[in-house]
């Protein structure tokens, strides 16, 4: 057996445990390195109610806030390495009616660089869908709205203003925007995990958005994406063999203790585990998902799990989950 395949033995028994414990019903683990090697894995259900499904290596995951590192940052780096934008000026200069009624509102000067880095004083959450179903609506809501502050934390409105800025330049909204390779903004249910038992949609979502404020939106920079754990480690390979150089030096520099652009960095409490190197880059989805972009060893796993399903109000263990998990792709015994 390969040192990937002894790694991946190891890795996978966490997940194994998590859904004999029935602390999630199932999930899909992944690792990739700059050869071309990978190994893919499933277990459990990819739905419980209201009926059961197997989960298998082709399951489409709902990627949550994958979406940020796998559509929408790239996007924003490939315009600025394209001169079509200046991560260092504001949002204004593509979306000059933000804030537009207050010339020195605060909002107007948050650049793109900011953004990616979640620099800004945007609140961490904000139900923008129990403001209506209208997305157009909703798109001038965020737009004008006076948001309230309080110091930079991790927020989908960052992210949220970036899929306007693309619409902006595209001329098209997220979901008549091209998705990437192998990955989509919605599939057939019975191919994708099951998420929630939403109390607003009155249904168990699968193959739909789980993200309330997204699913207003109907598609919007921070989530939406779908992929299988092998699209995602396609993106991920990708990445590791150089796809576009300068982005991807921006994707590694760090803009905090936390934060590079668009990603996070190795820090004390991660969701990679402690024996990362210096060199990875990660991200994690609300859903239960995960990639992992080793560069200095050559390597990317991901871990796409149905953690919310029927229910986001459980504690899964899926932080404990992803650390253990990461510890043992890393080499711990």
């Amino acid at each position: 057996m390969s040192d990937l395949g002894q790694l991946f033995d190891r890795a996978f028994q966490p997940l194994t445990d998590a859904v004999a414990g029935r602390r999630i019903p199932g999930g899909v683990l992944g690792i990739v390195d700059t050869n071309g090697e990978r190994i893919i894995k499933a277990i459990g259900s990819a739905q419980l109610v209201p009926k059961q499904r197997p989960m298998t290596v082709e399951t489409w995951f709902d990627l949550a806030s994958l979406t940020k590192v796998i559509f929408t940052t790239p996007r924003i780096l490939a315009l600025a390495e394209d001169g079509v934008i200046d991560l260092d000026a504001p949002l204004i200069s593509v979306l000059p009616d933000l804030r537009q009624y207050d010339a020195g509102a605060w909002e107007r000067t948050v650049t793109f660089r900011q953004c990616l880095g979640h620099q800004t004083p945007f609140p961490a959450v904000e139900p923008i869908y129990t403001y209506g179903r209208d997305p157009d609506l909703l798109r001038a809501f965020i737009l004008q709205r006076e948001w309230r502050t309080r110091d930079p934390v991790y927020s989908d409105i960052n992210f949220i203003l970036l899929g306007l800025a693309l619409e902006r330049l595209s001329g098209k909204t997220i979901r008549d925007l091209e998705p990437g390779p192998g990955f989509a903004w919605s599939i057939e249910p019975d191919a994708a995990a099951a998420t929630e038992d939403c109390t607003w949609r009155h249904r168990v979502l699968c193959g739909e958005v789980h993200d309330d404020n997204c699913a207003a939106l109907q598609g919007a920079g921070h989530a939406g994406l779908f992929g299988t754990a092998a699209s995602v480690l396609d993106f991920a390979q990708g990445l590791l063999i150089g796809a576009s150089e300068r982005s991807i030096a921006l994707m590694r520099t760090p803009m905090s203790d936390t934060r590079t652009h668009g990603w996070e960095c190795p820090y004390e409490g991660w969701s990679g585990g402690a024996l990362c190197s210096p060199g990875t880059i990660g991200h994690t989805g609300f859903t239960g998902t995960g990639l992992w972009i080793d560069f200095d060893n050559g390597k990317a796993w991901t871990l796409l799990t149905n953690r919310i399903h029927p229910t986001r109000h459980f504690d899964s263990g899926i932080i404990s989950l992803r650390q253990a998990v990461g510890d043992l792709v890393n080499g711990a015994l």
